[in-house]
């Protein structure tokens, strides 16, 4: 039983968790990356884009002096994506969720996080502007902001998540079960049991 429940929990992990990861980070292939702040500047970038491209994935990637962003629920980044006067993407980035950042270089203590910032599911081609602003978070030390774009990524079930973290749920609760009734008791106290009969038939 605790083989099956192990199974289940694995399954749970897979399917609420590293499913959506991968499919976020490495479906489809990557368009390009534009540095969009630097220096203490942010500047607007303008991808062309086609549609062949969709859907498209926007990320942003933040280096930063920290181990971790802490944001207290506040806006780190906002981003905005439009193309012919019309605005396809608004979304609002606060990076709290990313728990292993990547290492900038061996040599600097700048830590990389990634958000994601939302999906193009329909691309018209021509040229699209993407606007990365300071949201009202503070003691954030940024070093640069870059804008990374993945094309023809696949669309992450919804239902995936819900299922994955019920099987963990199942899979954990059933395996502490598991192991509470296979055993695991302490030893049983040789002194406990009566001693042997001193005479008699059965006498030792």
């Amino acid at each position: 039983m605790r083989f099956l429940f192990g199974l289940i929990l694995f399954a749970g992990v897979g399917i609420g968790a590293i499913y959506p990861w991968a499919m976020s980070n490495f479906s489809g292939h990557e368009i390009g990356t534009w540095r969009v702040y630097e220096q203490g500047r942010f500047k607007p970038v303008t991808v062309a884009l086609n549609s062949r491209d969709q859907p498209v994935r926007v990320l942003v990637d933040l280096t930063a002096r920290a181990e971790r962003i802490v944001s207290q629920q506040r806006t780190v980044l906002t981003l905005t994506a439009a193309t012919n006067g019309r605005t396809v993407l608004a979304s609002t980035l606060q990076f709290n969720h990313t728990d292993n950042p990547r290492q900038a270089s061996p040599q600097l203590p700048d830590k990389i996080f990634r958000d994601e910032a939302g999906l193009i599911p329909v691309v018209s081609p021509g040229p699209y502007v993407f606007t990365v602003g300071p949201g009202d978070a503070e003691g954030i030390e940024m070093r640069s902001v870059d804008l990374v774009l993945r094309s023809g990524v696949g669309e992450v079930d919804k239902r995936a998540q819900p299922v994955g973290f019920s099987l963990m749920v199942v899979g954990l609760i059933g395996f502490v079960l598991a192991l509470r009734r296979g055993g695991g008791g302490r030893p049983e106290n040789p002194n406990s049991q009566p001693p042997p009969p001193r005479w008699g038939r059965d006498a030792k």
